[in-house]
């Protein structure tokens, strides 16, 4: 049975809030990010590769085996906190419950040093200079700083989509044409055409 996606629930918390007191211990900020990046790291891989999901989740496979294999996976790759969290998780028969673990972390860092996630979806790719001033305005709008994570979405006409946490703002083209063909079914054809003249006569 591969890693499953889940919600942080009050374990998950528990094991964050540790591995976070721990982190900042060790380095600060800087070690409590670099932590969450490789964790981060680790469920990407899961999600690439169903056999190395397989192999974390797996009730099956002895903990001994899984330890010593963690070991020559990780070591040199990932720090030294990553790894014994890794290697704790695996004693104590909890590495399935790492997606939430990794989700209740994240949320805890932003929380913490005042960030927020915030995935972008425009139609095309967009430029270094657009992305800034897209952080920018975030950042006004939000008070917060925004770690950016810029997607292309075929599907979009144009415009702009943002998913801040479960929270979805959407600009995009597709979405005004809906809410126009909305206005034009609800208040008629005419009273949409005689807002469009006051919008264009100024």
């Amino acid at each position: 049975m591969p890693l499953t996606e889940s919600q942080p629930d009050a374990l998950a918390h528990v094991y964050a809030r540790s591995l976070l007191e721990l982190a900042e211990a060790a380095g600060g900020r800087a070690a409590v990010e670099s932590c969450v990046a490789e964790l981060e790291a680790v469920l990407e891989a899961a999600r690439a590769d169903a056999r190395f999901s397989e192999f974390l989740a797996s009730r099956v496979l002895p903990r001994e085996h899984r330890a010593r294999s963690l070991e020559r996976i990780f070591k040199g790759r990932a720090s030294d906190l990553t790894l014994r969290f890794l290697l704790i998780l695996n004693g104590k028969g909890r590495l399935s419950h790492l997606p939430a673990i990794v989700a209740a972390l994240d949320a805890i860092t932003q929380e913490k040093y005042g960030r927020v996630e915030v995935d972008v979806y425009t139609a095309a790719p967009v430029s270094a200079d657009e992305l800034r001033l897209i952080r920018e305005r975030l950042q006004a709008v939000l008070g917060k700083e925004p770690i950016v994570h810029p997607y292309t979405d075929g599907s979009m006409l144009g415009g702009i989509k943002f998913q801040i946490g479960d929270r979805l703002v959407d600009g995009s083209l597709a979405t005004q044409l809906r809410r126009l063909r909305e206005s034009l079914g609800s208040v008629g054809a005419a009273a949409v055409r005689a807002k469009f003249d006051r919008i264009i006569q100024g």
